[in-house]
């Protein structure tokens, strides 16, 4: 039995804004509290970064239409005990999609981690 850090991505959709900082405010704001109340603190929310198809360079996963914005939420959790690595992210995906019924996720990565040498 290995752990893992799991790290997936989250699209989440944010209704009446009109700049992306404030669309990324209340998306990891919305995502945590939800988050919370399911008893999942931890579970770590960050905005996601994505590339520019042109220069490559990273900028913060976010795009506004319409005062609607969709942005891409990267949320890691750290997964004890699992058998393999599909297990982990099965295990991630249970976790995190339980609390957040209705938002896509994917996995877009899974890292083993070290186990704890205090036990």
């Amino acid at each position: 039995m290995s752990n893992y850090l799991v790290a997936m991505e989250a699209a989440w959709l944010v209704r009446d804004v009109e700049d992306v900082d404030d669309a990324i405010g209340v998306a990891v704001s919305s995502a945590g509290k939800r988050l919370n109340q399911e008893g999942k603190e931890y579970v770590d929310v960050e905005v996601g970064v994505t590339g520019c198809p042109a220069c490559g360079e990273p900028f913060d996963s976010a795009f506004i239409a319409a005062d609607t914005a969709l942005v891409g939420l990267l949320l890691e959790i750290d997964i004890f005990n699992a058998d393999s690595v599909e297990h982990a992210s099965r295990i991630a995906k249970s976790e995190v999609g339980g609390a957040l019924r209705d938002v896509p996720l994917s996995v877009i990565d899974v890292v083993e981690t070290e186990e704890d040498d205090a036990e």
